[in-house]
């Protein structure tokens, strides 16, 4: 599923037109990415955590060459799931098999 499919779904499952359900998607991302920026955390209880985390500097190797490289130092973001979510998640695939 992608954002498209996920905009869509929303328009239909609650009757709304895809210009709202974009807008309201895109919407709830943006504070999710502006909480996540300021270092905040963000939690949605029964799916997971959003969280901002310090990568260091460290080397690597260019694959085409093997030359030696120094990676930077950046900020990512990382995704913690819910015991709910992985809980769930493990269930269905149980059940397909």
């Amino acid at each position: 599923m992608n954002k498209n499919d996920l905009i869509e779904h929303i328009a239909q499952e609650y009757e709304l037109t895809k210009t709202f359900a974009k807008e309201m998607l895109e919407n709830i991302f943006d504070k999710i990415t502006d909480t996540v920026h300021k270092g905040d955390e963000v939690s949605i209880f029964g799916f997971g955590k959003f969280k901002l985390v310090d990568r260091k500097a460290r080397k690597g190797r260019n694959p085409q060459t093997g030359e030696a490289i120094k990676i930077a130092a950046s900020k990512n973001v990382k995704f913690e799931q819910s015991k709910g979510l992985k809980e769930r998640v493990n269930t269905k695939r149980r059940a397909r098999k």
